[in-house]
């Protein structure tokens, strides 16, 4: 191989180390939530977002009435004009249980507006709690959690705290894909100091779990501030930045747990429904990323595989140190070993992230041509929803 092949490779090299550095400095130093808290005396409001729920509603709903050290707790469950039987499902689910209340709603969001906003400035209206809980239905909670989180949070004196739950898979592509959400930041942002900033470019945040101050919420905007956000929760905490509060991202280990997509299909059309959104929603910012990406994670094991001498040693080193910065944000979301799933995942490293540039490319050509749609429902995009306001 020649010169420029070296080069490359080498700076390939470079780059997959310097993510594999960062993920081992975000496994030592990154908070989990604590599984053992003295309880929390406050009023907590968990607010629960469910459309087309029905199968998976319930067991989330078993978790929260198990919680504990939440002595003045209470659950708001919108039902978000679902078909298949949420509703009932619920109160089934909830059996008389006072502490929750399930709203129910037919109407589709107001122009502007995305489904998974419109449904938690609902709920967030509902109630005048100080600390209030987002969680998303498919999430499963060990009994400390929602207590866990709201400490983290008053710890911090923080606006917004991210638990990020660890993400189970079952097929072959959601175990090739999923942990690239955590691979994302645990690899490239030093999560410690980006916690104490108040920087917007810097914020982490995962709408899976997440506990918020009400004052800080109310004070930048609430979720109507990210109206037509497709990933609302990350630009939540932007908000809150912009307003003053920090944010913070911890792992939320045993505490939280969730399947996200269920099956090849389910993820492509999830993906694909918020991934245009990434950098920035710019096309030539994500173009920038997908090439620094096959750079770093195309060139060195195709180095390893076809060059020659010190240019295929490069190759190797790179590829490793590729496996080993995915294996560790593994960890980091799971503290627990990697299992030999998580292995055989990180050794197709490469053609995770060659799928994932195809998914973000397959959003943005959706976007442009207005097909993103979510349970039904077509998504606004921010420029559509400034001019319906406009």
């Amino acid at each position: 191989m020649g010169a420029a092949a070296r080069y490359l490779t080498w700076a390939g090299t470079g780059l997959a180390a310097l993510g594999a550095s960062t993920a081992a400095y975000n496994l030592l130093t990154l908070r989990t939530l604590p599984r053992g808290v003295a309880g929390v005396i406050e009023p907590v409001t968990v607010c629960v977002p469910a459309r087309d729920e029905a199968e998976r509603l319930p067991a989330l709903i078993a978790d929260l009435r198990a919680q504990t050290g939440v002595p003045r707790l209470h659950v708001l469950i919108l039902d978000d004009a679902s078909t298949d039987g949420t509703y009932d499902a619920a109160l089934a689910a909830i059996a008389g249980d006072e502490r929750f209340t399930v709203l129910r709603s037919a109407a589709h969001p107001a122009p502007g507006w995305t489904g998974k906003a419109a449904a938690c400035a609902r709920l967030a209206a509902r109630t005048d709690a100080a600390a209030l809980v987002f969680v998303d239905a498919d999430v499963r909670l060990a009994p400390h959690a929602v207590a866990a989180a709201v400490t983290e949070l008053r710890r911090r004196g923080a606006g917004l705290v991210s638990a990020w739950p660890i993400q189970e898979a079952g097929s072959t592509t959601e175990r090739l894909v999923q942990p690239l959400l955590a691979w994302s930041w645990a690899s490239t942002l030093p999560v410690g100091p980006a916690n104490h900033s108040l920087r917007p470019s810097t914020a982490v945040a995962c709408g899976q779990f997440l506990a918020v101050d009400a004052e800080a919420y109310r004070a930048a905007g609430g979720h109507a501030a990210v109206a037509a956000s497709a990933t609302e929760d990350l630009d939540l905490a932007r908000s809150m930045r912009r307003a003053g509060h920090r944010t913070a991202l911890v792992t939320a280990g045993p505490a939280a747990s969730t399947r996200m997509y269920t099956g090849p299909a389910e993820l492509t059309d999830g993906y694909t429904r918020w991934l245009w959104s990434a950098y920035g929603g710019r096309r030539d910012t994500g173009t920038v990323i997908g090439i620094l990406a096959a750079l770093a994670y195309w060139i060195p094991p195709l180095a390893a595989l076809l060059g020659r001498g010190r240019t295929r040693r490069a190759g190797i080193l790179g590829y490793l140190a590729a496996v080993t910065s995915r294996l560790t944000a593994r960890t980091i979301e799971t503290r627990r070993p990697p299992t030999p799933s998580d292995l055989a995942s990180a050794l197709a490293h490469p053609v995770a992230v060659a799928h994932y540039l195809s998914l973000w490319t397959r959003s943005h050509h959706r976007h442009q041509t207005g097909r993103l749609r979510w349970k039904q429902r077509p998504l606004v995009a921010p420029d559509e929803a400034i001019a319906r306001r406009a």
